[in-house]
């Protein structure tokens, strides 16, 4: 694999101490976040399914297109698998606990060894299975930002090699770019697009659901009023179809759906805001408007309100 980098991309650096009870806080909620969507899905014919707006329960491996497979359940972060002539890229890495089975699941469609690993952010169900992945000798990239966060939590599973707004990656047949386009879900959000193959892996800038699933980790460094920001940059790309951090493969008229979504959060609550309306109350609006996991904020809707002052 050939690596290309604009910006300051490099191998990382030393050690940064941040708050680690903050990032670990960050990542039980999300974790709880995604066994509430569990614990709503109802299993059918031992495949899952029923209420999860992230789809099947049971653990699965999907084709995407040639080469291009997708791991994923209700119960945590997406696996997206890259076959090349001679070895596996993955991106995400899922909970620690779901290695064995992942790896397993991996193993019925290719035998080679996986080389590079690419973490879309920080949390468990997406950085977890690291170290596992780790003593099998990939690569790991991330944003600078996300290594930042994990090295205040763990010294295995980091991030070797790291970026701060693009990296370009060719892979087998596969250009990859790698961007950071602003604050969203977290400080440190990674988005891939593969150009030739109009594709767009998002992470959990855009998780996916039916409803709408969004959590807003301000310990992350997130940011609710500049996640629109984000995603606009996100869809000035040339793509027709969405990997998200959840849930199936689905478009771009589904993430500019989601997208118009946090726009009209956002004037919510600027309106609400402006009248004087009391924080708990704009909360009570707004999950009432578009959902309880549309608007999860970590730690308090006070941040956000928080940004427009």
């Amino acid at each position: 694999m050939w690596i290309a980098g604009r910006g300051q991309s490099r191998e990382s650096g030393e050690h940064r101490t941040l708050n680690i009870r903050r990032i670990l806080a960050g990542t039980a909620l999300l974790a709880a976040l995604t066994a509430t969507v569990t614990a709503s899905a109802q299993p059918r014919g031992g495949r899952g399914g029923g209420g999860s707006p992230f789809g099947n329960f049971e653990l699965l491996i999907e084709p995407v297109a040639e080469g291009i497979y997708l791991i994923r359940s209700s119960a945590s972060g997406s696996i997206t698998v890259f076959e090349s002539d001679d070895s596996v890229l993955l991106v995400d890495s899922k909970f620690e606990r779901e290695h064995d089975r992942y790896m397993e699941l991996l193993r019925t469609v290719t035998d080679k060894p996986v080389k590079y690993l690419v973490n879309t952010h920080i949390h468990g169900d997406h950085t977890g299975g690291n170290i596992r992945l780790e003593a099998l000798g990939p690569d790991i990239i991330a944003t600078e930002n996300a290594r930042r966060h994990l090295a205040a939590t763990q010294e295995l599973g980091l991030p070797s090699i790291t970026f701060d707004d693009h990296m370009r990656l060719y892979f087998g047949d596969h250009v990859m770019d790698l961007y950071w386009f602003g604050r969203g879900h977290t400080d440190g959000d990674l988005v891939m697009h593969l150009p030739d193959a109009g594709l767009v892996l998002s992470g959990d800038l855009f998780a996916g659901g039916d409803p709408f699933v969004r959590l807003i980790d301000y310990n992350g460094g997130g940011s609710l009023m500049e996640w629109s920001d984000t995603l606009e940059n996100v869809l000035a790309l040339e793509f027709d179809r969405v990997i998200p951090g959840h849930s199936e493969v689905t478009d771009r008229a589904r993430m500019q759906a989601y997208l118009d979504q946090i726009v009209q959060m956002q004037d919510l609550i600027r309106e609400m805001h402006s009248a004087g309306r009391a924080p708990e109350d704009i909360q009570a609006a707004i999950t009432s408007e578009f959902g309880r996991m549309a608007f999860v904020v970590l730690p308090g809707i006070q941040n956000v309100i928080a940004e427009l002052e």
